[in-house]
């Protein structure tokens, strides 16, 4: 258009709703004449008879924008306007003369459209044809679904990655760790200054079990000795099973030898209970070595290891069902390689 008397914007309201949906036409005194459908939508009481531009924004920048004759001086800006009503954290708009003492503002939502379209349930119908507001939205959304579907897939490998690892150390059967987490538990220990004592377990009896009342009556057996290694042992322990009717039991945080003995007893005593598998009594008992790291002088924990296999040998010897103790203490002043001393508790 030209001429100084004539708007700028002389398209009907009908095709501005269409092109600019968020725009606005404010008279000389702020008092809004013209307002597009989506701003409508968005404020229903804005075209009341009394309502002006401040009654719904507020103006944050430039600075010192508080009455509609600060809006006319502006000329041809760019606008940050705060809504009073919270509709949103924050708009943008551009105002330009639109005729004499009239003024013309295009709105937009800026970066809290995500904001604003939660809490305002717009729509692509809301933003002119043209505004590429809700594609770049579904790009976001689209990015958000994906990055959701990452996590969750990471999620998942990591609890599979997890579980495998935890199977990997994990007797199937009887569900105590096995040699592998034995053998990491050592290493734990032996690099560390954690005093700690070993009982090496083989079960008495067992291959008569299997052999008479079957393998079903058999793992019965051992699941229920790990039921009482369980019991008889303390949130801190390792409970391993080797295999067979083999077990470990790592005491950690042992500071005397002499606390071992009524760990060993207790479980010597709750195995020897006979148990019923399918009506049918299976009676086991159990033979146990031990070694305590305080006995021991610069030896590694795989040597004590042994030291509790021999032990448990000894056990056997006795007549089964009892305890043994490997203790290798050095002499004052005598040859470092010492002596090795068997101490026996016969159940």
């Amino acid at each position: 258009m030209t001429g100084s008397n004539k708007p700028l914007i002389c398209l009907p309201e009908t095709a501005l709703d269409r092109l600019m949906p968020m725009s606005l036409r404010l008279d000389a005194n702020g008092r809004i004449l013209f307002a597009g459908a989506t701003v409508r939508k968005l404020w229903p009481g804005l075209l009341s008879p009394e309502a002006t531009f401040f009654d719904f924004f507020s103006v944050s920048r430039p600075a010192g924008v508080e009455a509609a004759v600060d809006l006319s001086a502006l000329g041809h800006s760019t606008l940050y306007l705060k809504c009073a009503d919270a509709t949103s954290a924050g708009m943008k708009a551009v105002i330009v003369p639109s005729g004499e003492c009239e003024l013309f503002l295009n709105l937009s939502f800026g970066i809290s459209i995500v904001e604003a379209i939660a809490n305002c349930e717009l729509s692509a119908s809301d933003f002119a044809a043209t505004d590429l507001t809700i594609e770049l939205l579904y790009l976001a959304e689209a990015n958000g679904a994906a990055m959701r579907e990452w996590r969750a897939l990471s999620g998942r490998l990591q609890g599979a990655r997890d579980e495998a690892e935890e199977q990997a150390f994990t007797d199937a059967l009887t569900g105590l760790r096995n040699r592998r987490a034995l053998d990491i538990a050592l290493s734990r220990l032996e690099a560390g200054d954690e005093p700690f004592a070993i009982l090496q377990i083989d079960l008495d009896l067992f291959k008569e079990v299997n052999d008479t009342l079957g393998h079903a009556a058999g793992d019965f057996v051992l699941m229920r000795v790990a039921e009482i290694l369980r019991t008889h042992s303390r949130p801190r322990d390792e409970l391993i099973r080797l295999g067979g009717d083999e077990f470990v039991v790592l005491l950690r945080s042992m500071s005397r030898a002499e606390a071992i003995e009524p760990i060993a007893s207790r479980i010597i005593e709750a195995i020897e209970v006979p148990a019923t598998f399918e009506g049918e009594e299976c009676r086991v008992s159990a033979s146990i070595g031990g070694a305590f790291s305080g006995d021991f002088l610069d030896e590694t924990a795989e040597q004590m290891i042994k030291e509790a296999d021999e032990a448990l040998y000894a056990s056997k010897n006795a007549g089964r069902a009892c305890f043994t103790l490997a203790r290798q203490q050095a002499a004052e002043n005598s040859d470092p390689s010492s002596a090795k001393i068997i101490k026996q508790n016969v159940m």
